[in-house]
């Protein structure tokens, strides 16, 4: 057992507390993972997670609405066939509870709750250069001495949630979704605000409109979304994707986005009445699959990006029907194209803005100042009385997990000062000058909104977990990037980059969402087939962008 203290230990303090061959920071989908990898190498390690329980984001992220919008069948684990198919999804998009319980199982069926410590936040980890080890400090008080620290804090993890002036003054309850609370929320009867119409915003939206006295939706930034077809699962539908564990396994990894379809067709080869059959019969689909495998070309071509931009919209439109409310909600053909952003997928949601209890209200041009006892005031002085604020504000995506703890490596670098400056890591997996620590769902890799998640924290835990066997048959126990190694990757991840439209606008892939956020597109967009065949050929190649002492 770890032994705990009371205080945290105080500056130059030496005592350690436990010494591991591995910290792995976070319990969701890549931490549980990775514990069980190189548990099974023999190697000491324990997982800190912050949470009472495992899950990461399907632990933090309890509000109403919230789901999958990658497929359940593809949304698992491939290492086991047999962890598969003893679990049997009851929906195509599952909620939340469900997919909770799902990591839950794997926990138990892997055993691995035994070296997890939760309620624990890892609040700072400092290089040694002279031992070639890691001081790991937790919120307990928790001293641990350590070869590796192994990142698994998730994309969006790090909620944006002092966000506006006086929300200490407000007499009502106020929270972030991701910090939505464990025990029931009482919105019946209640005027209810909800500030943001991302993925999130979307699902809270349509779920609690027909539940609460009145609801104010203050809108930003207009998105193109796509209806979500959510059947139920019958045994027999389960039993045919189980059916197919071998197919998803040898394909699903290989794919553009890591899902379970591809790129089929493309623009020019088309007729006009082609493109439109292939538009509809994919729209129908009701699933991601309109943006991530239809046309390529709409990350790349104006012209296109506009053509399948405006079938969505007039999608949009024709649901909405009240100029207002598409002025407020659709994005404008001049704003961005659809797929630059992230796409969220919904429910019905259109329709809920036609409900009598239910206000949109623009604050593009008209934003919010700050939060008063009574609501929210906006810039022309208009005061919104509520009983309740949700704030679907966001995340300080790919960066926010490591620079809210005080990560320091090779001469005292603050990690968080560095990606102040610029974002650079050496493929999404480590960064340079921090030896040892290895990192999942950080800035250039693929993940996120660009990658089925399981599918890229999969990939990249078991790429660690080969670096670090390298090293320890190798007699060796240090690895870091080199300068020129993550020199070279920055600049093959920016060259793919510029070569789409997604740097011409302004979201959170971009880090635009978070003030004087160094711009740079946080997820690596050349596939997640290519991202997979560099990463071989980098470990194959002896690790040419890597020293190891």
């Amino acid at each position: 057992m770890t032994t705990t203290t009371d205080t945290a230990p105080q500056a130059g303090d030496s005592r350690t507390d436990l010494e591991l061959d591995a910290v792995v920071m976070g319990a969701g989908v890549a931490g549980l993972y990775q514990l069980y990898q190189l548990r099974e190498q023999g190697l000491r390690v324990r997982a800190y997670e912050e949470g009472t329980g495992v899950g990461g984001t399907w632990y933090w992220n309890r509000y109403p609405g919230a789901r999958f919008d990658s497929e359940g069948y593809i949304y698992q684990y491939l290492f086991s066939e047999e962890l598969y198919k003893e679990w049997s999804w009851s929906e195509k998009f599952p909620g939340q509870a469900e997919v909770e319980s799902w990591l839950q199982y794997v926990t138990d069926k892997l055993d691995l709750a035994k070296d997890i410590q939760f309620s624990t936040r890892v609040t700072s980890a400092h290089f040694d250069e002279d031992r070639g080890r890691w001081t790991i400090r937790t919120s307990r008080g928790d001293v641990i001495d350590t070869q590796f620290f192994i990142t698994c804090g998730g994309m969006l993890s790090a909620p944006q949630q002092n966000v506006f002036e006086g929300q200490d003054t407000f007499h009502g309850t106020i929270f972030h979704t991701s910090r939505w609370p464990k025990e029931p929320v009482g919105l019946e009867g209640k005027r209810v605000g909800v500030i943001g119409i991302g993925a999130t915003g979307i699902q809270v939206i349509q779920t609690i409109a027909d539940k609460v006295g009145h609801l104010t939706v203050f809108a930003r930034t207009p998105q193109y979304t796509l209806p979500m077809k959510n059947p139920k699962y019958t045994p027999e539908d389960q039993a045919a994707y189980k059916e197919r564990f071998q197919e998803i396994k040898e394909t699903v990894p290989h794919t553009f986005a890591g899902f379970a379809y591809d790129w089929e067709y493309t623009w020019e080869e088309c007729t006009p009445e082609q493109r439109n059959e292939i538009l509809e019969e994919i729209y129908a689909d009701g699933s991601l699959k309109l943006w991530l495998a239809s046309f390529a070309e709409i990350f790349f071509s104006e012209d296109i990006s506009r053509a399948v931009s405006e079938f969505v919209r007039q999608k949009m439109c024709d649901r909405l029907k009240d100029q207002r409310l598409i002025d407020i909600l659709v994005p404008a053909p001049d704003d961005y194209g659809f797929g630059t952003h992230r796409v969220p997928l919904e429910r019905n949601y259109f329709e809920v803005y036609h409900r009598d209890n239910v206000e949109a209200v623009s604050v593009r041009n008209n934003k919010i100042t700050e939060v008063v006892p009574e609501g929210l005031e906006l810039a022309d002085g208009t005061v919104h009385e509520l009983d309740v604020i949700i704030m679907a504000t966001g995340f300080d995506a790919g960066t926010g997990a490591l620079k809210r703890i005080d990560v320091r490596g090779r001469g005292g670098r603050s990690l968080a000062e560095d990606w102040n400056t610029d974002i650079r890591t050496t493929m999404g997996l480590m960064v340079e000058g921090y030896p040892n620590m290895l990192t999942t769902a950080v800035p250039l890799a693929p993940s996120a909104a660009l990658c089925n998640m399981t599918t890229c924290l999969q990939q990249q835990t078991e790429w660690i977990s080969e670096a670090i066997k390298m090293l320890h048959e190798q007699g060796k126990s240090v690895i870091e990037p080199t300068k020129e190694g993550q020199d070279a990757w920055v600049e093959h991840h920016d060259e793919l980059a510029n070569a789409t439209l997604v740097p011409k606008t302004d979201s959170w892939y971009m880090g635009s969402n978070v003030p004087g956020k160094p711009r740079r597109l946080l997820s690596y967009i050349g596939g997640v087939g290519t991202y997979r065949g560099k990463c071989r050929e980098e470990a194959e190649a002896g690790y040419p962008s890597f020293r190891t002492t």
